[in-house]
């Protein structure tokens, strides 16, 4: 098998591979003045999200894949082409993830209430 074959096959085994988002059952979030504002309550980590950004939170229910959100969502909302949107969102979605703000995972999340 020549390199580019291969290259080919990994890149559709990623594409096939979902992405599925949550938020964090340990956030505070509020919309204010046209601004989603997100905070962590177990570090204070906060972050004023922009308007791609509060699409991306508000629809990430971690039953609808990433890449469903960004076509549905994202491009249908703001000028954007699929490619740049979801490399934007992926970006945004490890950022996020990585403060313990949304949860991400390759099958859908299913979150127990809090009690």
């Amino acid at each position: 098998m020549r390199m580019s074959e291969r290259q080919g096959e990994e890149r559709e085994t990623r594409e096939m591979s979902e992405t599925y988002i949550a938020r964090s059952p340990a956030i505070a979030a509020r919309m204010l003045a046209g601004e989603m504002m997100v905070m962590n309550s177990a570090n204070s980590t906060f972050f004023t999200l922009n308007e791609v950004a509060t699409t991306i939170w508000q629809a990430a229910d971690g039953h609808t894949p990433l890449s469903e959100i960004v076509r549905n969502h994202v491009c249908e909302k703001f000028e954007v082409t699929l490619e740049q949107a979801q490399a934007d969102a992926e970006r945004f979605v490890a950022d996020l993830a990585g403060h313990g703000i949304l949860l991400v995972s390759d099958r859908p999340i299913t979150l127990e209430p809090i009690q």
